[in-house]
């Protein structure tokens, strides 16, 4: 996994530079996502690249490429780099400029970066088998347009931090009025009374592709009944399951919250029948 793309280059990745006036570096001034591919699938690539889209346009900027180009690049890195269990990253920041200077420049060259990283295995439905994760819980002190993946990430790992070293695996954010928002680096969803449950999308949580994915394959097939509401603090302490979604990720199940077990502090029926629909049908979008 030694090939990166950067600027319309296969290069290796030492050899891959980039100026220190690149405004990405300067000021985080950029869109990035994640896709996950096994043996050379990639799993929700149009919803990215979609999001991708929609992101660049939120900071003024255009798609600099065409989906298919884009897409071509995706698939021939997946290809250099083996074709195994692969996260391809995608970083399009706004370009390298001759000064800092905050306004947006003009008549800059976008800069157009994608390497792969090995990923864990497709995750299987097997309770036996799964991770279960544990978390805290904090308020969400991060800036008011977390819909936006953008490259300016330090909210976000400063949340994950705070979970990091108290042991635990992520941290989950809750807004001034007490609604759960997301964790640092998944959306959140939660099981009551064998009701589905997830905050609608707005400027607190990003759009995740995971999410999407799994609230139309849910919808589909019609048999798990589920919610897109607000969801409050209280609800999530007394949720019978909670779940972290993202796409290295899929659908994890959280066993541990605050130190004190969620529901019966093990992985849960309602976690086995979601992952096992996702599996089935996540590459059908």
């Amino acid at each position: 996994m030694d090939t990166v793309f950067l600027n319309g280059q296969y290069l290796p990745k030492a050899e891959a530079k980039i100026s220190p006036m690149d405004r990405g570096f300067l000021f985080g001034d950029g869109i990035y996502e994640v896709i996950p591919s096994y043996a050379g699938r990639c799993v929700g690539l149009r919803g990215h690249l979609a999001r991708l889209q929609q992101g660049l346009a939120a900071i003024g900027m255009a798609m600099p490429v065409p989906f298919d180009e884009l897409q071509a690049m995706i698939q021939q890195l997946i290809d250099l780099n083996g074709r195994g269990n692969l996260g391809i990253y995608l970083h399009i920041s706004r370009g390298t400029d001759s000064k800092r200077f905050h306004a947006f420049p003009e008549h800059i060259a976008p800069t157009i970066f994608a390497y792969a990283f090995a990923i864990a295995p497709e995750p299987i439905p097997d309770k036996t088998k799964v991770k279960g994760y544990k978390v805290v819980s904090t308020a969400d002190l991060r800036w008011q347009r977390c819909h936006i993946k953008s490259t300016s990430l330090l909210g976000n790992v400063l949340h994950f931090q705070q979970g990091y070293a108290q042991g635990v695996d992520e941290t989950i954010l809750f807004n001034e009025q007490g609604f759960l928002t997301e964790a640092s680096a998944c959306n959140v969803f939660i099981v009551k009374a064998g009701e589905i449950l997830t905050p609608p999308l707005d400027h607190q949580l990003l759009p995740g592709i995971t999410r999407q994915l799994l609230l139309a394959i849910l919808e589909k097939d019609g048999n798990l009944p589920f919610a897109v509401r607000p969801v409050s603090m209280q609800e999530v302490r007394d949720a019978d399951e909670i779940w972290l979604t993202s796409s290295s990720k899929e659908i994890a199940p959280v066993i541990e919250m605050d130190a004190k077990p969620v529901g019966k502090g093990r992985v849960g029926d309602m976690w086995l029948a979601a992952q096992t629909l996702f599996s089935a049908n996540k590459y059908a979008y």
